[in-house]
């Protein structure tokens, strides 16, 4: 876990993975995501998460999804 950084919530280390796509199906998340003005990456979690959910393998433990726009400077 990081350290935080100061007063607030403290920020969690996020998992970085590798995932393979097919160009048709990343270019129809990338417009998704647009949609939903998320980034692709934000949109890919949120899709996980509703599918662990939906499917009772949410983990109790798992934080909530970091906030959407930009990060608020110290």
């Amino acid at each position: 876990m990081a350290e935080p950084t100061g007063p607030g919530p403290q920020r969690v280390e996020r998992k970085p993975i590798l995932l393979r796509l097919d160009p048709a199906v990343h270019e129809a998340l990338a417009r998704w995501a647009a949609d939903d003005l998320r980034s692709l990456n934000a949109h890919i979690e949120m899709l996980l998460r509703q599918s662990l959910a939906k499917t009772g393998r949410a983990p109790k433990d798992a934080g909530p999804l970091p906030k959407r726009g930009r990060p608020t400077t110290s």
